[in-house]
């Protein structure tokens, strides 16, 4: 199984949802979070002083899915992500070694 983890823009996250959606997965989790890469960040005024804002607003997807799925899964992510723009996010991919159900205590691909 594989974990993917995705930081994609806030306003990408609806159209990530139902590529996801659509690939048959109904499972995910859906962090707000703040980081910075290439895309730097940018100046703004408050009170007429002038700061710079670094850690950019972004929003995180993580599923786990079948090692089967983990292609479909990467292409549906991209092709609903990008903008072309610095600062489309990125994508991590990691193993995972077990997965529980903690309701019916399933373990593994029946967990999911």
């Amino acid at each position: 199984m594989k974990r993917i983890e995705a930081i994609v823009r806030h306003f990408k996250l609806e159209s990530v949802k139902e590529a996801l959606t659509e690939l048959g997965i109904h499972g995910m989790t859906v962090t707000e979070v703040r980081g910075f890469g290439r895309q730097k960040g940018h100046k703004e005024t408050y009170r007429g002083a002038e700061y710079i804002v670094d850690f950019m607003p972004k929003v995180k997807v993580e599923v786990v899915v079948e090692d089967s799925m983990e292609r479909p899964v990467v292409e549906a992510i991209v092709s609903s992500a990008r903008t072309g723009q610095v600062g489309d996010g990125k994508i991590f991919i990691s193993a995972v070694e077990t997965v529980v159900r903690i309701r019916t205590g399933e373990e593994n691909e029946s967990a999911l």
